[in-house]
């Protein structure tokens, strides 16, 4: 009997929990079925931490299941308008998908955009009915718009609206299916007035286009559609009135936010090709949803904060979509996701880190720095190596004062605007409190020279150390060496030394070279942090110099085997030794050049820039003389060995490709003829 009654009960709690799942059909959770990445300070996309978990589907309001659903809005009080198309009707649920109302039956009939207000009055863009209904907080239709009367409207311009906004004063925003002129304008005044275009796209402005429209007759250049500017895709607004677009195919314009005047106030540093929405969250922040189901974060200044999501391709996980239509921001910051094909709305709740990156998003963006760092030390003691957090962090403690942090935290985000303005102040005070010193100590030093030259002069007590200055000078090796400063300055009379009167050998030109390549390393991976253009820690010194001597030695050998079939004077040693030594500019002017780099500000980098574009023309005149005078070529025939020269160079560099690419397919021959050969030994 006890046997029986503990079976019962086993079948009766198994009962109750089945129960329990089947009357929780919405909520479905799970861990995320995707990846989440960001943008770090070199502009590369790099994985970081979850940003927002799967939190609830939505596949049915009460009992209605929902048909083709093309759009979406979520109001504040946790009611949410579900734009019905397939059933040609609008639904009013929660949060929870609990049904609350319908309407719009036997109004609507193509229905492709809605937005409702605080006060619940809802707005239908009805593409095939060619009109805007406008419903009041009972579902009552108060007021329909159709084709605006106006002569800039255009006559022939049908009339088409798919999305819709409205400001604070009833003006509606419109996006017209196929209208390039931009997004249209309706007053609700005397029924409907239509107030012109905003926010037009721009077209394409490349060099091709322009010469190509210019060659075009006038008849072709109206048949031209790839001169019309691309129809918004999607739009949004704001508390303050600013309008979101999202348009496909628009690269870097792909999302803008526009003005009162229709200028473009945001630009994001990464992009979807395909957006299909954006919504406004509530830390200055946008979201941009694509058609394939990834969301992109950006924050006020267009910086990818996070993207996440992805194409849902026979899955069925939860997070993941198949074609989204629309995306909304509830004040609690979850993520509704509106996918018209699945007709579900599925639900993403921020992870703890994004909660606190928000917090310290908002505070930073509305100039509370002080208030910003604590939230901002815990995300980064979660992430320490999340960019944004760290710059911001970095500019919080500017506005402190504490300058030397700001630094810190500046480099680690790679935000050269903030390092820079650290700097600026560090460097302010080191030379408020050294200036002095430093002169003194110049001053001191002038002196000492004067007196030391005064008793010279009477006494000879520097005769010693200028013998032996002077015995060093005289080595070989020294005299060599120091022909750089010579050949530099004298080129034409350089490159005669070079080639008559022996005045370098193999061993100082060979040092040179090491110098340049040593010069060349350090540079590159130690030069001032805002020059800099590699990755912190990054080190690839093997590939660098092994890539620096083919260079030298195939440009070498180019030229003296094209100088040798057109009669060239210069030897093979003749031709490396000058060539080595045009490039004593670099090895003279980078070292100054490294220094500078460490001192200027991003307002002076200016300085650097001109240096290192002195330094490379200067090192390209004196190619050219030392091939010209090496040879006695004229400067005619210089220009020609310099192009028949390259263009050995590029056939030299495909034909080792074409060999490397050959030996690859005869090595994976030879490979797998003996992996079979194993196999069957083995069989």
């Amino acid at each position: 009997m006890k046997k029986i009654s503990k079976k019962l009960l086993l079948s009766l709690t198994v009962l109750l929990l089945a129960a329990i799942l089947i009357r929780m059909p919405l909520e479905i959770y799970a861990d995320a079925p995707y990846k989440t990445y960001t943008v770090d300070g070199y502009g590369y996309v790099t994985e970081t931490q979850t940003a927002y978990l799967p939190y609830m589907t939505i596949t049915k309001v009460g009992e209605e299941a929902l048909n083709g659903p093309t759009d979406f809005t979520l109001l504040e009080d946790g009611s949410m308008y579900i734009l019905d198309s397939g059933n040609r009707r609008i639904v009013v649920s929660d949060l929870e998908g609990n049904l609350i109302d319908t309407f719009g039956e036997g109004t609507l009939v193509n229905p492709r955009g809605i937005y409702v207000t605080p006060e619940h009055i809802c707005y239908v863009a009805d593409r095939d009915a060619k009109s805007i209904f406008v419903f009041d907080e009972e579902g009552n239709l108060t007021q329909t718009y159709g084709k605006p009367e106006h002569a800039l409207y255009g006559s022939t311009q049908d009339f088409l609206p798919i999305k819709i906004v409205a400001n604070s004063a009833g003006t509606m925003y419109v996006i017209c299916e196929s209208n390039t002129n931009g997004i249209v304008q309706i007053s609700p005044v005397e029924g409907g007035t239509f107030l012109g275009y905003f926010g037009t796209n721009s077209t394409d402005k490349n060099l091709w286009t322009i010469v190509w429209r210019a060659l075009q007759t006038e008849a072709q250049r109206a048949r031209s559609l790839s001169n019309l500017p691309s129809t918004p895709t999607n739009l949004a607004i704001d508390e303050k009135g600013l309008i979101y677009t999202v348009t496909a195919g628009e690269e870097r314009e792909t999302l803008k936010r526009l003005n009162i005047a229709g200028i473009n106030m945001i630009e994001p540093n990464r992009y979807d090709e395909t957006p299909a929405a954006v919504a406004v969250g509530n830390h200055d922040n946008v979201f941009v949803a694509s058609t394939q189901g990834y969301i992109y974060e950006y924050n006020n200044e267009g910086n990818m904060l996070f993207v996440f999501g992805g194409s849902d391709v026979g899955q069925q996980r939860i997070g993941l979509s198949t074609r989204v239509e629309a995306i909304q921001i509830g004040t609690d910051d979850k993520i509704y996701v509106l996918d018209s094909e699945k007709a579900q709305i599925q639900i993403y709740e921020p992870t703890e880190f994004t909660s606190l990156l928000h917090e310290a998003l908002f505070l930073f963006s509305k100039g509370r720095y002080t208030e910003s760092k604590g939230p901002l030390s815990q995300v980064l003691q979660m992430n320490n190596l999340f960019d944004y957090a760290n710059m911001a962090m970095g500019k919080a403690l500017v506005q402190e004062e504490q300058y030397e942090e700001a630094l810190h935290y500046s480099r680690l985000a790679k935000d050269f605007d903030g390092y820079s303005d650290a700097f600026w102040e560090i460097r302010n005070q080191w030379l408020k409190d050294y200036l002095v010193p430093v002169f003194l100590i110049i001053l001191a030093i002038l002196v000492i020279k004067k007196v030391l030259q005064v008793l010279d002069k009477k006494k000879g007590i520097l005769a010693g150390p200028r013998a032996a200055i002077k015995n060093f000078r005289d080595k070989k090796l020294v005299k060599e060496l120091g022909y750089m400063f010579y050949f530099m300055k004298h080129p034409v009379d350089g490159c005669y030394g070079v080639k008559r009167e022996g005045r370098v050998s193999l061993l100082s030109t060979n040092i040179i070279l090491v110098l340049g390549i040593l010069f060349y390393v350090i540079n590159k991976y130690f030069c001032g942090f805002l020059l800099k253009t590699v990755r912190e820690g990054s080190y690839d010194i093997v590939s660098d110099v092994g890539l620096l001597v083919i260079a030298f030695v195939l440009v070498t050998g180019c030229n003296y085997l094209i100088c040798t079939i057109n009669e060239g004077e210069g030897k093979l040693k003749d031709i490396y030794c000058s060539f080595v030594y045009s490039f004593t500019p670099y090895v003279v002017l980078l070292p100054v050049i490294f220094l500078l780099s460490h001192v200027v500000t991003y307002n002076e980098v200016f300085f650097v820039e001109f240096a290192t574009l002195f330094m490379y023309v200067w090192i390209v005149v004196l190619v050219f003389i030392s091939i010209k005078e090496i040879n006695d070529y004229s400067v005619k025939d210089t220009f020609k060995i310099i192009g028949l020269t390259l263009f050995t160079i590029l056939i030299a560099v495909l034909l080792a490709f074409i060999i490397y690419v050959l030996w690859t397919q005869v090595f994976e021959f030879i490979q797998s003829i003996a992996g079979e050969v194993v196999y069957r030994i083995g069989s």
